[in-house]
């Protein structure tokens, strides 16, 4: 279960806001990818609190509420399908989690970013691979980002209804790679990840 350790290592540091960063919607054929950031207070206690992807919708919907009712300071931000397809994924990723990073009210003045990267992030940072399982404030930033996310795609699904977004949250899956194949791609689409449609 994630705890505060490394948050705290790195209050004792000096660091007076130490904020995760986390990231959801990689993968997607389409729609943005959301990052969230997150600080938390030194000795926050949200029961349940864990990596966004181990947990039913249902307990990620509660914890969405309480995480940003306890948090010192929280944003959650973007990067476009466009920007996506012009600058690739993992640098969209980057420059989402970077926005969110600027974006928080409290202004942090470390960062802990989930994976193995922090190119862009504009304050002192670390990696942590599976930060998401071993951070609070990560885990914290993953259901905001995961949340928000989920909640772009039922829109999504509204607007696009011939997709199915709602049921596959824009993963390529079967039904949705047909999708794309009989009725070409949407607006929200990542043209770059639509490869499939080229060997047909």
């Amino acid at each position: 279960m994630p705890d505060m350790t490394l948050e705290k290592k790195y209050m004792q540091e000096g660091f007076r806001f130490v904020c995760g960063c986390d990231e959801a919607g990689r993968g997607p054929l389409c729609g943005p990818v959301v990052a969230a950031a997150v600080i938390l207070p030194e000795d926050a206690e949200i029961e349940g609190l864990n990596d966004s992807k181990k947990l039913t919708e249902k307990r990620r919907e509660r914890l969405f509420d309480i995480i940003k009712e306890k948090a010192v300071a929280y944003a959650i931000c973007e990067a476009s399908p466009a920007e996506i397809d012009e600058i690739n994924i993992l640098n969209a990723s980057m420059l989402a989690m970077k926005r969110a990073i600027e974006a928080l009210d409290i202004k942090a003045d470390f960062a802990l970013i989930d994976g193995n990267c922090t190119r862009g992030i504009p304050i002192p940072s670390l990696a942590v691979v599976s930060g998401d399982a071993k951070c609070s404030s990560i885990a914290a930033a993953s259901i905001l980002a995961k949340v928000t996310r989920d909640r772009l795609c039922l829109e999504h699904d509204r607007l696009y209804p011939e997709y199915g977004i709602a049921k596959h949250k824009g993963y390529p899956t079967k039904v949705h790679m047909d999708a794309v194949r009989a009725h070409g791609p949407s607006p929200i689409h990542r043209l770059t990840f639509l490869k499939f449609l080229d060997k047909e």
